[in-house]
């Protein structure tokens, strides 16, 4: 993970650095309010521990309502010595995701961070893929190709899916088969093959062609030449 700490404690702040880099973390420090916006503003994380005191007028909650008011939806664990009820409602009302108060262990703060990160991963929903100028919304079953609208068959919307997520892998019969036919076994038919090519007669009307055989392997996507 990409880690942004905010801690004004040089102590909380080397102990925090230094186990979260052992941990095989990417780790950044800003030791103030304005350096911490600063930096969550501009660096992609995968999330941020922001301490709740800092000195200045740009406090951990300052932070975090500024991130959320400019659409900067990282998780945020905020960490404080104020260990008081209403303290943590005010920390995650303001749009922190979770709120861990000193002293603590840090296994827990690396389990904290850990589930952080995954839950945000998992609302991260993919709507559109692409492949070159080939792109396909998912929400709206709609593709195109530099553009241009192309009407495909259910069957070839989910063949084409697959092959996009598979970009740049070669796919076999066998593969297709199980996932887009939802076959498991041989069905002794050239469906697979009668599907790619009315596939391809779509897609690669334009240059460079995406839809490539493999001799004795199978198909691959690809906008590569």
């Amino acid at each position: 993970m990409k880690l942004l700490i905010v801690e004004d404690n040089e102590r909380v702040s080397l102990f925090l650095l230094k186990g979260l880099r052992e941990s095989g973390h990417v780790v950044d420090h800003a030791d103030n309010g304005r350096d911490g916006i600063f930096l969550a503003a501009t660096g992609h994380y995968d999330a941020i521990v922001l301490d709740r005191m800092l000195p200045g007028d740009i406090d951990g909650i300052a932070i975090i309502e500024t991130l959320r008011r400019i659409g900067n939806r990282v998780p945020i664990l905020i960490l404080s010595a104020l260990s008081e009820v209403d303290e943590r409602i005010q920390g995650l009302k303001a749009g922190g995701d979770d709120y861990l108060t000193k002293p603590f262990a840090f296994g827990e703060l690396l389990a904290r961070l850990d589930a952080l990160v995954r839950r945000s991963q998992l609302g991260a929903v993919e709507t559109t893929l692409s492949v070159g100028d080939l792109k396909m919304d998912l929400l709206a079953h709609r593709v195109t190709r530099d553009g241009a609208p192309i009407a495909l068959q259910p069957r070839e919307f989910k063949l084409l899916e697959y092959l996009m997520r598979h970009a740049n892998q070669v796919v076999t019969r066998t593969m297709l088969l199980e996932n887009v036919w939802d076959y498991h076994f041989n069905p002794q038919t050239n469906v697979v093959d009668v599907h790619i090519s009315k596939l391809r007669q779509k897609i690669d009307t334009a240059d460079p062609p995406l839809l490539k055989t493999i001799r004795n392997a199978g198909y691959m996507l690809s906008s590569d030449a």
